[in-house]
């Protein structure tokens, strides 16, 4: 597994880097966000360590630049544990939060959680054989699901999804004609369902159903609410 790991303290990286490479990781590491924009654009990482407190942006406008051309998972360092910093870390799109002081041990472990969660969502490292096994989603014509780009497309135009809308849109293509509850979503698209709220499903279903819109109208439709149920896929 590939990581890239962007943190400006020499100290905490240096710890990070060993204990990675350790547990046989391949590790990048980056000073500044923009230094981990350059890698990033120029090598496939399989996730990111991000520090939020960068000296020439924020972790957090990181993270909003990747998410517009990748669903990498993305793990937040930060020595901020305020709830607001935490929720606008994962609603930006991150998959996970730790505040400092941490132990190298558990970002090991936290890394292998997140891989495994987001393992459904990551690119192969080498092409495998078309079967029924490694494809991601049913085909129909509405929908075509590009595993090896992950991107989703919606009568041939590439829907412009953040990682989260891309994680439910799996879910959906994954479910049709099953009422998902909020709770179900929850746990499918996001690391810790418990620092975001139903509110946050509600508003993120609005916001792929513009782009479904944008795609085709009426394409909208196919996501379907069911009132104090939840949300149906109905192809």
């Amino acid at each position: 597994m590939h990581v890239l790991l962007v943190e400006d303290e020499p100290a905490i990286a240096d710890t990070l880097v060993y204990a990675l490479k350790t547990e046989r990781f391949e590790v990048d590491h980056a000073l500044t966000g923009g230094a981990a924009l350059t890698a990033f654009g120029e090598k496939a990482y399989d996730i990111v360590i991000l520090d939020i407190g960068l000296p020439d942006m924020t972790g957090l406008d990181v993270c909003r630049k990747l998410r517009e051309i990748s669903p990498v998972p993305v793990l937040f360092l930060t020595a901020r544990d305020g709830v607001v910093d935490r929720i606008l870390g994962l609603e930006l799109g991150g998959d996970d939060y730790v505040t400092k002081p941490f132990s190298p041990r558990e970002i090991v472990a936290r890394i292998r959680a997140i891989l495994r969660r987001a393992a459904p969502y990551v690119t192969p490292a080498k092409p495998v054989a078309a079967t029924p096994a490694a494809t991601a989603v049913p085909s129909d014509t509405t929908f075509h699901h590009d595993t090896a780009a992950m991107r989703i497309h919606c009568h041939g135009t590439a829907l412009d999804l953040t990682a989260h809308e891309y994680k439910l849109m799996l879910v959906f293509l994954k479910n049709p004609n099953r009422v998902l509850t909020r709770d179900q979503l929850l746990d499918h698209a996001w690391a810790d369902p418990g620092a975001v709220t139903d509110r946050t499903i509600d508003a993120h279903i609005k916001t792929i159903r513009a782009k479904l819109k944008a795609a085709q109208a009426g394409a909208e439709d196919f996501i379907q609410t069911r009132r104090g149920l939840g949300y149906l896929y109905a192809p």
